[in-house]
């Protein structure tokens, strides 16, 4: 079966380039030159990924993000121009899963999207295996890991499937510390690519997530010069 991308970007010459780049690796692709007519787009077919600008008229990247995400978690990549790091922690907060800023190498958007794929398959497909235990908890943090179900004080919360990916990836190996760049290859799935920002971004927003002070944090934790690992023990 086809893999369907949706392009939402208001560069006609933009459009055309990712267009052929992807056509190329046997996706089909959808294109919309404005945030509503991505969105009618959404709403109307069925799509395995989506590539979106931020810098859109009418709607905006954010805005039209955060509506499709509020009905599905197909994979996200943002392509703008805007560098800022507050732009890019705003894109990922409201749902976007990696990015890619302009200008920026055809190849390189298309191994992003190889790799949203795998790992959003990869996550549907086949659950993480708990080491001793289908439930690891301390009281104040519980994880189902077969059910992807986290709980903080005995309340169920959401989490996106990175930062899902992040802590489930880290809880199975409490005792060893992964760097950016290796928590980058197995979350995002990109050899060589690393990108810290990402990475130090969703482990933000976990943190506030999890922890009883995300300031001083007790289960991600991290190991200066060195990377991150779980910290607490059950």
């Amino acid at each position: 079966m086809t893999t369907s991308i949706l392009l939402i970007e208001d560069d006609p010459d933009i459009c055309e380039l990712v267009a052929i780049y992807m056509r190329k690796e046997g996706y089909h692709v959808d294109i919309a030159l404005s945030g509503e007519q991505g969105l009618e787009l959404f709403q109307r077919s069925a799509y395995d990924l989506m590539i979106s600008d931020i810098m859109l008229p009418g709607m905006d990247g954010m805005k039209l993000v955060e509506l499709v995400r509020s009905r599905s978690d197909l994979p996200i990549i943002f392509i703008t121009s805007k560098k800022e790091p507050q732009d890019i922690i705003a894109g990922l907060h409201v749902g976007g899963d990696d990015y890619v800023t302009k200008p920026f190498e055809p190849e390189v958007l298309v191994a992003r999207v190889h790799a949203a794929l795998r790992r959003y398959r990869s996550a549907d497909q086949k659950p993480p295996v708990g080491n001793s235990s289908d439930v690891w908890t301390d009281g104040w943090l519980t994880v189902h890991k077969q059910q992807l179900k986290v709980l903080v004080n005995g309340k169920p919360i959401t989490l996106p499937a990175k930062e899902l990916q992040l802590l489930l990836l880290l809880l199975e190996h409490p005792k060893q510390v992964f760097s950016v760049s290796r928590l980058y290859e197995r979350i995002w799935s990109l050899n060589g690519m690393s990108d810290e920002r990402t990475v130090m971004v969703h482990i933000h927003h976990l943190r506030r997530k999890i922890e009883k002070d995300p300031a001083s944090p007790q289960y991600i934790l991290t190991i200066r010069g060195f990377g991150y690992k779980f910290g607490s023990e059950s």
